[in-house]
């Protein structure tokens, strides 16, 4: 308990019994002793002795007393809401001894390590940026098989399935698309362009430690991509891990997910070995429209960790993943032997992925970054082949100097692309292949500084060099104002960018014969963000209460669109005439009591829409798809301490929002308000084992119509909707619709139950 730095005073009779080795008691005797912090009295702290199934509350003055016969080996935890636990054992106790317990105060999750806002391990309290942090433990309220689903748990992320047949993904934070987004993997830009469809539902929950979100512009440190947010995954530490962790869980629908880790050690090289494999292979339809309710998956994660201390200050980190991953949506009778084919329409996709993670630290100023990956995509949708490889290399060397009142950083990152597919995306003069190949070279400065006994300021700013865009410059200012230990105030402004990238921008446009032209001026996309937010804790009589409240602002400009009309043999990258803003409220609550219930509830009010400039002047306002003006979610845990019984509710709310729909569409283009309610039981047998079971979607809501003419997926020319011209029939067709996948708004999965088992050796 040394690292928690839990100061435990047991007086002196108690030490001379131990080291006299006072047989054991077998007749009744009076444990007692008094909860302190900061030398005075904790009130309502909770006493146990698992071994003995003996457990009290402290009274008002921290005193307790538990009267019963103690036998054998003692082990004492003593915890309460608000302050870290202490947990220690003992052979003997003497009776009539009364023991002296100290617990140091937390803020609720407010003492969490954070490195998202600044690149340095702070804690969340001091990061002059806001950081929402979440842990497995969050994540294990709603069980999933991998991180992209867990997120829906998230207040103001939205994970959103973009296709009904084969499942593709990304992340919006405040309302933003997925491009928007960067994702990180222990502070490395691993998850870009082509991973992000498919990448981020290989991602197992068994491999985190915790997971950092950054709502708002961060390409001052990170870079391209971290227009609108970041989230950022940390890995687990082989240091810190269990022996032995085990997770298997099953559900009715015949998903099956399986998560094993453990931690071992060669001489001086600590590892973390981690495998997980998820399995999905029922053919579900329940709107009985002839496609899959969700795309079968057969995925395998294997991921390896080594801590190794090289030679005095100097340590290093090593990890290393690769993914396989065959998954497939279409017509229920397709079958292998279809792949490619317009017989029977599915969407087939194998995606085999590579990654490496390295940091070395020089002391506690230098550090080097390195990671790499290798993802490659062979897929077919429908009888469109898409074949394409990625590869992306990233170096940064990292300074971190205090001096006086100034903690400054200073970073040099280069990141390496190279992109190919066989479309016309990377065709050079005269159809010949021509890779895209980019760097992105930059330098960053921080300085943080305490201008105030209570008041710090953060000033950064990056450079960027860009063969496409040039030079790129992105600053961003912060202002964390500590009033007494319980409330914080943020205000924050800075600056993001997104370079152009062909599969991000349009994949779609990527499967046709036209030439890919980008403008020869083509600037990147910018942000402008303000933030203000506050973060307040209260203690009261029965538990306390955690609060964190933002408001933000985020203006976008020069978007990168697509032309297809200037040319009808060209595909024409230019920035828009124009803008979008991203503003809303997001309030964040976490309410803890003593007597085991917690509950956590956010709520999010948003207003994401963007602004056309047209050639006479006039202003087009267009609503963003998919960016409901509210959204919350909740959960609610009880434990039953007798029967070691852990209740846990969650749940999801969305109001309406803009659906991509076609002229004269008979669907809705407004999604209708909807909620995903899960209940949990989890059952603690033992030290080492819990099982757990429950309900998803208990209220069994699943969204209508979301392919437009399932009957015809290939469009076919003298079949049910087009003649043999290929026109549509005025009959059958009038309005001229076309097989569209993308109306989707809710996973196609009704209610269904669920059950596992988690092993935990330490």
């Amino acid at each position: 308990m040394s690292f928690k730095k839990v100061l435990v005073r047991i007086s002196l009779p108690v030490f001379v019994g131990l080291i006299a080795g006072i047989s054991n008691l077998a007749d009744a005797q009076v444990l007692s002793g008094t909860v302190v912090s900061e030398g005075k009295g904790l009130p309502l702290a909770s006493i146990t002795l698992p071994g003995q199934k003996l457990h009290t509350i402290a009274d008002s003055s921290g005193k307790f007393i538990i009267d019963q016969p103690l036998n054998g080996k003692i082990r004492l935890l003593v915890s309460a809401v608000g302050y870290e636990g202490f947990d220690t054992s003992f052979n003997n106790y003497e009776n009539g001894n009364d023991l002296l317990i100290s617990l140091r105060s937390k803020t609720a999750m407010n003492d969490e390590v954070v490195i998202s806002a600044t690149m340095k391990a702070v804690s969340k309290t001091a990061s002059p940026i806001l950081v929402e942090v979440y842990s497995p433990l969050f994540f294990k309220k709603n069980p999933t098989p991998n991180i992209f689903e867990g997120l829906q748990m998230v207040n103001g992320v939205q994970p959103q399935l973009n296709c009904n047949v084969c499942n593709t993904g990304d992340i919006h934070i405040n309302g933003m698309e997925g491009p928007y987004t960067m994702v990180l993997i222990d502070g490395m830009p691993i998850v870009s362009s082509l991973a992000t469809v498919y990448g981020l539902s290989g991602i197992p929950n068994s491999m985190v430690k915790r997971i950092e979100i950054v709502k708002g512009p961060a390409s001052t440190l990170y870079g391209s991509e971290a227009v609108g947010g970041l989230i950022n995954i940390i890995t687990r530490d082989a240091l810190t891990a269990e022996k032995w962790r085990l997770d298997v869980s099953g559900t009715r629908a015949g998903e099956w997910n399986a998560d094993i880790s453990s931690a071992y050690k060669l001489k001086k090289l600590q590892g973390l070995f981690a495998v997980n494999y998820f399995n999905y292979q029922q053919r579900r339809d329940i709107n009985r429209d002839n496609f899959t309710d969700l795309a079968l998956q057969q995925r395998v994660s294997v991921f390896n960790k080594w801590n190794l201390p090289v030679s005095g200050s100097i340590n290093s980190s090593l990890a290393l993943r690769y993914i396989y991953e065959n998954r497939w949506g279409g017509e229920l009778q397709w079958q292998p032997e279809f792949r490619g084919s317009d017989s029977i329409y599915g969407e087939s996709i194998l995606t085999k992925r590579a990654e490496l993670i390295s940091t070395t630290s020089f002391g506690n100023a230098l550090f080097v970054d390195l990671s790499g990956n290798v993802h490659r995509q062979e897929s077919y949708y429908g009888k469109v082949k898409y074949f394409a490889t990625q590869q992306v290399a990233f170096a940064q060397l990292r300074w971190n100097k205090k001096i006086k009142d100034h903690d400054l950083l200073a970073g040099i990152p280069l990141r390496y692309t190279f992109y190919d597919d066989n479309t016309s995306g990377t065709a050079g003069p005269g159809g010949a292949n021509k890779p895209e190949k980019s760097f992105l070279p930059g330098i960053f400065l921080q300085d943080e500084v305490e201008i105030a006994k209570n008041l710090v300021m953060l000033a950064g700013m990056r450079y960027d060099r860009n063969a496409t865009h040039g030079n790129i410059f992105t600053p961003r200012l912060g202002f964390k104002y500590a009033s007494g230990s319980n409330s914080t105030l943020r205000l924050s402004t800075g600056n993001g960018y997104r370079v152009v990238n062909l599969f991000t921008e349009d994949h779609a446009a990527l499967t046709g014969a036209r030439e890919v032209v980008i403008a020869s001026a083509l600037k990147p996309e910018q942000s402008w963000n303000a933030n203000a937010s506050y973060s307040g804790f209260f203690r009261h009589s029965k538990g306390f209460i955690n609060i964190d409240l933002s408001a933000f602002y985020t203006f976008f400009s020069n978007k990168i669109v697509a032309d297809y009309f200037t040319d009808a043999t060209k595909i024409i990258y230019d920035n828009l005439n124009g803008y979008a803003i991203s503003k809303g409220i997001t309030l964040n609550a976490d309410v803890n009591f003593t007597n085991g219930l917690k509950m956590m509830a956010g709520l999010t009010w948003m207003d994401v829409y963007q602004v056309d400039k047209t050639a006479e002047g006039r202003k087009i306002k267009t609503p963003q798809l998919f960016a409901p003006a509210f959204s919350g979610t909740f959960s609610a845990s009880y434990l039953l301490k007798k029967q070691r019984l852990m209740i846990d509710v969650t749940g999801r709310i969305n109001g309406p929002m803009y659906l991509p729909v076609v002229p004269d569409d008979y669907r809705d283009p407004r999604s209708p308000l909807y909620g995903i309610l899960n209940l949990q039981f989890t059952k603690n047998i033992g030290s080492k084992t819990e099982i757990y079971a429950g309900v998803k979607n208990l209220l069994n809501f699943i969204p209508s119509n979301p392919l437009l003419h399932p009957d015809d997926p290939f469009n076919k020319p003298g079949g049910k909707y087009f003649d043999i011209a290929g026109q549509p029939r005025s009959d059958t067709n009038p309005y001229g619709y076309t097989f569209d996948p993308s109306y989707n708004y809710a996973s196609m999965q009704g209610v269904k139950l669920f059950a596992g088992l988690r092993v935990l050796i330490k």
